[in-house]
């Protein structure tokens, strides 16, 4: 059987809840008001949208074709001495 993985993403959505999305698959977004509320969106969100892709003919991505990073800036860096 083949498995597929995706790394998703949950962060506090101000005023309140949560926002949860997949960076492999543009456009797939959700929120809700807990981190287990989102977590059950992104998994239904995923298999409809994996489902669509396959029913389109279209490749599934893979986290092994992504790139992944994370870049630190300094506050001097944001300054408008540009």
């Amino acid at each position: 059987m083949k498995l597929y993985t995706f790394r998703t993403i949950i962060t506090p959505d101000k005023p309140k809840g949560y926002h949860g999305f997949v960076p492999l698959l543009p456009g797939l977004h959700t929120c809700g008001d807990s981190i287990k509320e989102v977590k059950k969106n992104l998994n239904e969100a995923i298999v409809c949208h994996v489902q669509g892709l396959i029913k389109d003919g279209e490749s599934v991505p893979k986290e092994e074709d992504a790139l992944e990073m994370v870049q630190t800036f300094s506050e001097k860096e944001f300054s408008f001495n540009c």
